[in-house]
């Protein structure tokens, strides 16, 4: 049996709104924003859509280029791992939510005028701390 296992996810889709930068108390630089992909399937008299919201959290540099460079509509592709935490609420219930921690990020178009100097990022700068949101 193979004992080796993989998180990946690829998405390709459009900016929902324009990601907001954010420090922790440490100093480390994050944003959060969410993509919607769409999908269609059926004839042409049976048609049907669905469009897919997912939650992106990105760190580091890529959370900068993300605050700096991205808009909402525009269209990119995420390359990351899908990644599960667990906060109390305010009436102390325990919730989750399930979001993709971005490991790279390529514009496949560019919304207004280009001003960054790569369409593609990677982060390998990857800490494990606590979302700020």
């Amino acid at each position: 049996m193979n004992k080796t296992s993989l998180n990946k996810v690829i998405l390709i889709g459009r900016v929902g709104e324009k990601p907001e930068g954010r420090y922790t108390s440490s100093g480390k630089s994050t944003s959060g924003f969410s993509i919607a992909t769409n999908e269609t399937w059926g004839s042409d008299e049976d048609r049907q859509d669905r469009t897919e919201w997912h939650n992106i959290v990105t760190w580091g540099k890529l959370a900068e280029f993300a605050s700096d460079y991205l808009q909402k509509g525009q269209l990119i592709c995420i390359e990351g791992k899908l990644r599960t935490r667990s906060w109390q609420d305010k009436e102390d219930n325990t919730r989750k939510t399930t979001e993709i921690v971005a490991e790279k990020i390529t514009t496949l178009e560019w919304k207004g005028k280009k001003t960054a100097s790569d369409a593609e990022v990677a982060d390998s700068d990857e800490e494990e701390e606590e979302l700020p949101f």
